[in-house]
């Protein structure tokens, strides 16, 4: 078409050199379980515990509340959630359990759920006014707050109650329905990126990942998302079941080369204000929230391991550990790819294991987990800034703008101490015209992060040469 007639000046602005490229976000932590309210197999976006109320409060059974204030205690914050709690189908019916009031109060043999319902010892309705003449919390904490009701009353409570034995795998890993497009359990994840503007990078569901189809379909997410799944050993699992786990006669979920995948043992121990005991709960939700934390406050290509746990008191059983002897149950561990604790005189209890499920049969360096994760920031960063690119013409200035706005991104990153060197090239023999002609052309990157200083050796020397220094 012929250019309009100008008698004049004009300009007409052309896009050419290096486009900015930032960093995606590495510490977000997708929680998959269950809690007492909430919604229910929705993505929910949880930044702090404000949010984390809606999920209700630690009940015990419930895993989402929990782990919540595993993960926040770390000092983190960004959490994709997915409650998979159904009370109809994950309840059972508790009818006229019989209660005494002793001391102005009674504890109901489990936490209710939704409402319940009071008779006398004779099965008849009562007329007692909630929060008026008593008072019962999340807990079933049944607190006489009137005259109404005297010491020695028999009452019969009717509730329903948590029934652990009707959750299963299939609840965790969900589906899609194939006529209204409505998904549940971690197919939720699938979401995240056109709700939030990211994907989760840590992938955990605390008390359902020792389950083997569960923990199959973590690493499957984690592999479509770049992400990291944190593999927990079941409750009451010993030192020599984790290692046998790796095995395939091992009765854990533990036997996986997946460089996505970081096995973690043992449980650990915490108040809980509900029981008012140290109750076990997974390493997986305190893990995450040490991940996330060193993320922001040191950078996704630092290890993790090292750092001391917050907000427990102890593990489920002990772990012996010293910084300088091969045979302790901590390096043992290690050595077959399980990420433990170590714990000695005036430490506290720290994380303690650098490399995913892939090692010891995978040895590059992308074994070791900030390494992996690195190389995914990278990529996925890289990626997702070509989209400005797409389409445009393949001219010399064109594959310029890209490689630079790689380079640029990669001297960044080196800057910053996450990469040691990296370099994007355009091969003219990775090119041929025949693939330029069809529109697809090849850039090589190539770099280095830096691995984590597991291992320190000293050599060491007695130099008699030094006595002859004496006067």
């Amino acid at each position: 078409m012929a250019a309009n007639f100008l008698h004049g000046v004009e300009t007409i602005e052309l896009q050419s050199g290096a486009r900015s490229i930032s960093v995606v976000k590495s510490a977000v932590i997708g929680l998959i379980g269950i809690a007492p309210t909430g919604d229910k197999n929705k993505p929910i976006l949880v930044l702090g515990d404000r949010d984390a109320a809606q999920f209700g409060a630690k009940v015990p059974g419930f895993s989402i509340p929990q782990s919540l204030d595993a993960i926040f205690k770390q000092g983190a914050g960004t959490v994709i959630v997915v409650n998979v709690f159904d009370e109809t189908a994950h309840t059972a019916q508790v009818t006229d359990e019989v209660r005494t009031v002793t001391n102005g109060k009674l504890a109901l043999g489990a936490a209710p759920i939704g409402a319940v319902t009071i008779k006398d010892n004779s099965g008849n309705a009562v007329g007692y006014v909630k929060d008026t003449d008593y008072t019962i919390d999340v807990y079933g904490n049944f607190l006489v707050t009137s005259t109404q009701i005297a010491n020695g009353t028999v009452l019969k409570f009717s509730y329903k109650k948590l029934d652990e034995s009707a959750l299963d795998a299939a609840d965790i890993i969900g589906a899609i329905d194939g006529t209204s497009g409505a998904r549940t359990g971690l197919k939720c994840f699938d979401l995240s990126f056109n709700l939030f503007g990211f994907n989760p990078k840590i992938l955990i569901a605390p008390t359902f990942s020792q389950l083997t189809a569960v923990a199959t379909e973590l690493i499957t997410y984690a592999d479509k998302y770049r992400a990291i799944a944190y593999l927990d050993a079941p409750h009451g699992t010993t030192v020599a079941n984790a290692i046998a786990g790796r095995g395939p006669s091992g009765t854990i979920n533990f036997n996986t080369s997946s460089k996505r995948a970081e096995l973690l043992f043992p449980n650990l121990k915490w108040y809980d204000v509900a029981t008012n005991t140290n109750e076990d709960f997974p390493y997986s939700a305190f893990k995450a929230g040490i991940r996330a934390a060193v993320d922001n406050n040191e950078g996704f290509w630092v290890s993790d391991s090292n750092h001391e746990i917050r907000g427990i008191v102890g593990a489920e059983l002990n772990i012996s550990a010293a910084i300088n002897d091969a045979q302790t149950d901590a390096n043992l561990l290690n050595e077959k790819g399980i990420t433990t604790v170590f714990n000695t005189f005036g430490s506290g209890i720290r994380t303690w294991g650098n490399r995913s499920a892939a090692y010891p049969s995978y040895t590059a360096p992308d074994n070791f987990v900030c390494v992996r994760r690195t190389a995914d920031i990278l990529h996925e960063s890289v990626e997702q800034a070509c989209l400005q690119f797409l389409d445009q013409p393949i001219t010399q200035g064109w594959i310029d703008s890209v490689r630079e706005s790689v380079n640029a991104f990669i001297r960044t990153l080196i800057g910053r101490g996450a990469l040691i060197d990296g370099v994007c090239k355009f091969n003219k023999d990775d090119n041929p015209a025949t693939e330029l002609a069809a529109g697809h052309v090849t850039f090589a990157i190539d770099f280095m992060p830096p691995t984590p200083a597991e291992r320190i050796t000293f050599n060491s020397f007695i130099n008699i040469e030094y006595l002859n220094s004496l006067k």
